[in-house]
């Protein structure tokens, strides 16, 4: 039964690891982080502690309009043009960090805070992207892997800053227990169990039927061929590390109840 709930989890993340690797190219070490930062986000919230997450997405958010405003201001872009897209990067952000902020002490239903986790964690994904892999796409795997090690080590350690170096384990979202035979069934590792299959389903139902998945799947295909098609290769990499990053926190909210997760899990 633990064979099969870690089975479920690593499932969920090898899905995501490929489907990274499948548009980008990019081996992402670093998906691991967003397991430990959903979990840990959530066991904040359960203490009623504003989490760490909040000043590392605000820090992040930050660092990419940073980078955005230097890049737009050498290519001369209009001013205009690099405030608006200086507010869109930071609109999600410091919406969800203030909403964060405001709910932390108030003790909010369970399911509220894990929304609330998902929320903050799944924004990581298509701005690591952009701070560390957009500007180096066409770079080789090689040069790629070495990033990923480089952010993987980065993201350790402010883990460590934000989060501190004490664990957490999430009370079970479902209490109930079932005797099956001469085993005893836990209703987390149910629900384990049906979170993963329902977003395998909703990942094949999505790249099979939806026009963001097709054109995922044809990025994945030929890169070049889906730039002569009109498809953005940078927006298929964003919303790849967005999936990525909502697939890693939701994994940390299913796996925060049966282990103790640390900053560097």
């Amino acid at each position: 039964l633990d064979g099969l709930t870690n089975g479920a989890i690593y499932a969920l993340l090898a899905l995501a690891t490929v489907l990274v690797f499948a548009v980008t190219r990019v081996i992402f070490i670093p998906q691991g982080e967003f397991v430990a930062f959903g979990a840990l986000t959530l066991a904040l919230l359960q203490a009623g502690k504003v989490p760490g997450t909040v000043w590392f997405l605000l820090v992040l958010a930050a660092a990419v309009t940073l980078q955005d405003l230097v890049n737009g201001a050498r290519q001369r872009r209009p001013i205009g043009r690099l405030l608006a897209q200086a507010a869109r990067t930071l609109a999600w952000p410091v919406a969800v960090s203030l909403l964060a902020i405001w709910a932390a002490p108030k003790g909010l239903p369970m399911l509220a805070q894990a929304a609330l986790t998902v929320a903050l964690v799944t924004p990581f994904g298509p701005l690591i992207y952009r701070l560390a892999y957009e500007s180096l796409a066409d770079a080789s795997v090689l040069v790629l892997l070495i990033v990923s090690v480089g952010v993987h080590f980065a993201l350790v350690g402010l883990g460590l800053y934000f989060f501190g170096a004490e664990g957490f384990r999430n009370p079970s979202f479902w209490e109930q227990r079932f005797s099956v035979g001469g085993v005893t069934v836990s209703g987390q590792a149910l629900i384990i169990f049906f979170a993963s299959l329902a977003l395998i389903a909703g990942l094949w139902l999505f790249f099979e039927k939806s026009l963001a998945g097709k054109a995922l799947r044809a990025t994945a295909v030929n890169r070049l061929g889906a730039r002569l098609m009109g498809i953005s290769s940078s927006s298929a990499g964003r919303l790849s590390f967005t999936m990525a990053a909502f697939i890693g926190a939701l994994s940390g909210l299913l796996i925060g109840p049966t282990t103790t997760v640390f900053y560097d899990s």
